[in-house]
């Protein structure tokens, strides 16, 4: 077709002007596109500034054919009136309309007053920003409202979608919870943008749709920068910081301090103060027995700190019992307990079944060996072939408790012998409480499987070093001496249960888990959407916890006999010696020999709960990592799983723990571990500490004696002058409670209400999972009617699905 020229290229050019006025708006993707028109055809582009400088036309009349032809149609490929154009009256010309679907979070202040615009970005350009507007208050707490965005053209395939905070009028600037954003296209095809974040002050964020990609399938410029800013902008948020020698990793909560509300999500913008190391914000509180660390709980990145309804829930459980004790005057009451009854009035209010008989039963040898299997540490057991040489127990010794028809070799042989060994305390330091020396012991407890099936104490040594002052204590031995010996025991277990096997293995591992998966990892990746649930408040707990229990003078310093600094020694004693082999249940339960042990609840379920989460990552996995290339080929996993070898388990070769992973065999592995350690492994040694401890002497957090060198000197008076005092007892108690009761706002292990991922196959797994959790929670509940004691830790809807307490 020939090119119009002379007058019919000025009416055209000012047909294209005028429509772009008549719809009152200055798309820069029109503005280009009438750029581009001008090119195309010479002279045309006067005919557009002068159409520019005028006011509106009236509507003019319908064109008039030319003597070179009709006029060409000039528009652009998209015109933004969204009705006929006004110079073609008969050209239906219909702008590209993307309804929006926006929910916002149903939390407590998850609404917000301020303007929110959208961009949508597609594979063929952009839409102008537009504010999304009703009439009525939009985007309160828990709605789902629909708007329209209108474009110039259909932009293909949607890669972003920008969503614009900024001032309405003179409001202060707020946080809102976006949940999600789903978009429809004019041909129907719906894209879904999780969001899940607060947007803090006013700023600009950039969502993906929901199908996750790794890096390896990302091609776009625009993408890989994507990729790339969001994971620089989260690596200056989330910084590490080494909290003390041989540790792993913690976040450092300064850099929250440092960020700019609208440029990092900061909820308030407060003056830096001094470097944690700086002491002056750790100080008492009226009505608090222990220094709290006030200044690192002002400021918590608010994507990671507690919500308002689990915040408020922590302080009701913990301020009635709080109070309770205060006006008893147990909390400022020094001194030995008068009778063992006394210790049954502490907690007359929160009483358990389980508290019941742990009080009946914690002096039988019977439940001593049980707590091994189903109590709050049921990974302290190995199986023996052969005695130490730290141990000299005879068979003479402990021949009376075996019977007739065996002894203690053949016992060996049949596998029926297993140790439980707390050398990790051998050279823990000591100090003061209530200005009186305290006292830990590094013993050895030999243990026999009878042939009824239970599990019974055989021999206790208090020390690593036998020797005339170290004697061996037997059930023969007399009452008070034998009921110590074992006190001695489950004070040794309370440390090594407290610093290593929780805290450490759980609370400290998991946050760096959760800290390399933020700083590593894009939203769009599959492994951030697989374990983002399960890093869920762990960083604010933790935060918490330095705040108030590891704090000089916390609460740690104030009931403990080993005190902070002993807490310090046996956690880096602990992270040096702990492995991959502990890390993954299976494989420990069979180094520690322990899979024959009949009874042991913990093993049972554990396993269970394991090969749920194992079949679940595994179908995750092989969806998004098809091959060996593929998970080799992720430059973002590889250094992620680096970080973590690195700043969790520090570099250390020996630990076992992969550096980098080669085949999708390894990383389910290591990712199934990952998900049983945050949640079934932190409530088989949490939730049952307050049921197990309620009891003090069942759980004793110090000793006021040293440990007997002789025996034949126990008496109930020595006894009760050896358990911790009242006050210390009180205050180990109140802690005991609080971490106990899991705060509101909880999400069971498996419960994904967040909808990260938006493709059919991972929601299948998911929907799978969550039918094998329901059918191991059947199978618990079944047996647990035939038990004496149920054991329910590790049953699915009492899980969480993080360490958030």
């Amino acid at each position: 077709m020939s090119q119009p020229e002379g007058p019919a290229v000025l009416e055209a050019g000012k047909q294209v002007l005028e429509c772009k006025l008549w719809a009152g708006r200055g798309s820069s993707s029109l503005q280009r596109r009438a750029l581009e028109t001008a090119q195309e055809h010479p002279g045309e582009s006067w005919a557009l500034s002068q159409a520019h400088a005028a006011p509106l036309p009236p509507r003019p009349p319908p064109p008039k054919s030319s003597p070179a032809g009709p006029a060409a149609p000039l528009l652009p490929a998209g015109c933004c009136c969204g009705q006929f154009c006004r110079g073609h009256p008969s050209l239906p010309f219909t702008m590209a309309v993307y309804r929006l679907c926006v929910t916002t979070g149903p939390y407590l202040m998850a609404g917000t007053l301020d303007n929110i615009s959208v961009t949508l970005v597609g594979t063929c350009g952009e839409s102008p920003k537009q504010r999304l507007d009703r009439i009525g208050r939009d985007f309160t707490a828990g709605s789902v409202q629909k708007y329209k965005v209108r474009s110039s053209a259909e932009l293909g395939e949607l890669l972003l979608l920008r969503v614009h905070k900024e001032r309405f009028a003179f409001f202060r600037k707020d946080s809102w919870y976006c949940s999600r954003i789903c978009v429809t296209a004019p041909d129907g095809t719906v894209s879904h943008f999780p969001c899940y974040q607060w947007i803090e002050g006013h700023r600009t964020m950039e969502l993906r749709p929901g199908t996750a990609r790794t890096i390896c399938q990302d091609s776009l410029p625009l993408l890989l920068d994507h990729r790339n800013r969001e994971l620089r902008a989260r690596q200056e948020c989330y910084r590490w910081k080494i909290y003390a020698p041989g540790f792993p990793r913690m976040v450092d909560v300064s850099s929250f301090e440092e960020m700019e509300s609208d440029k990092k999500f900061a909820l308030t913008k407060m003056p830096p103060r001094a470097d944690q190391g700086d002491s002056s914000g750790n100080r008492y509180l009226p009505g608090f027995p222990m220094k709290i660390d006030i200044p690192s709980l002002l400021h918590m990145e608010p994507n990671i700190r507690y919500s308002v309804t689990k915040t408020t829930s922590l302080l009701l459980n913990a301020i009635p019992a709080s109070v309770g004790m205060k006006l008893r005057g147990l909390l400022d009451r020094k001194g030995s307990w008068k009778k063992l009854d006394d210790i049954r009035n502490i907690f007359w209010f929160h009483k358990t079944f389980t508290i019941e008989y742990v009080t009946e039963h914690w002096c039988e040898d019977h439940f001593f060996g049980y707590q091994y299997l189903n109590g709050v540490n049921p990974v302290m057991l190995h199986c023996l072939s052969s005695l130490p040489s730290k141990l000299p127990v005879t068979n003479d010794m402990v021949a009376p408790l075996l019977g007739p028809g065996t002894c203690l070799q053949t016992e060996l042989e049949r596998g029926n012998i297993f140790l439980a060994d707390y050398w990790v305390l051998a050279e823990a330091p000591t100090h003061c409480l209530n200005g009186r020396p305290q006292y830990a012991a590094a013993p050895l407890c030999l243990l026999w499987l009878n042939p009824q099936g239970a599990l019974v104490p055989l021999a206790i040594q208090l020390s690593q070093t036998p020797g005339p002052d170290s004697p061996i204590f037997l059930p023969t031995d007399s009452e008070w001496d034998w009921l110590l010996a074992k006190t001695w025991v489950r004070n040794s277990e309370f440390l090594v249960h407290e610093n290593n096997t929780h805290f450490l293995c759980t609370h400290l591992l998991c946050e760096a888990f959760a800290m390399a998966t933020l700083r590593q990892l894009p939203l769009c990746h599959p492994i951030y959407k697989l374990l983002l649930p399960h890093t869920r408040y762990t960083l604010q707990v933790n935060t918490i916890a330095r705040a108030t229990l590891l704090n000089p003078e916390g609460l740690v310093d104030k009931v403990t006999s080993i005190g902070r600094q002993g807490l310090l020694y046996l956690m880096s004693t602990g992270l040096a010696h702990f492995t991959y082999t502990n890390f993954c249940l299976p494989d420990s339960l069979r180094a520690r020999g322990v899979l024959a042990i009949p009874n042991y609840h913990y093993r049972d379920d554990g396993l269970k709960i394991w090969a749920a989460i194992e079949s679940f990552v595994s179908e995750i996995v092989g969806y998004y990592y098809p091959s060996e290339a593929s998970v080799q080929q992720d430059s973002e996993l590889q250094a992620w799983v680096g970080e973590i070898f690195a700043q969790a388990f520090l570099g250390r070769e020996s630990s076992g723990f992969p550096s980098r992973l080669c085949t999708p065999g390894e990383l389910v592995k290591f990712l199934t571990a990952i998900i049983f350690n945050c949640s079934a492994q932190h409530a088989a040694v949490n939730s049952g500490q307050h049921d197990f401890g309620a009891w003090m002497p069942n759980a004793p957090s110090s000793m006021r004696q040293p440990p007997p060198q002789t025996k034949g000197t126990t008496t109930l008076k020595s006894y009760l002058d050896t358990l911790p005092e009242v006050n210390i007892t009180c205050n180990n108690l109140l802690l005991f409670w609080l971490v106990s009761q899991e705060p509101k706002d909880q999400r069971p292990l498996g419960t994904y209400p967040d909808e990260h991922f938006t493709e059919e196959a991972p929601r299948r797994s998911i929907a799978a999972f969550q039918s094998r959790l329901a059918q191991i929670s059947r199978d618990i509940r079944e047996r647990n009617q035939s038990l004496a004691l149920p054991y329910t830790y590790l049953d699915p809807p009492l899980i969480e699905n993080s360490v958030s307490i």
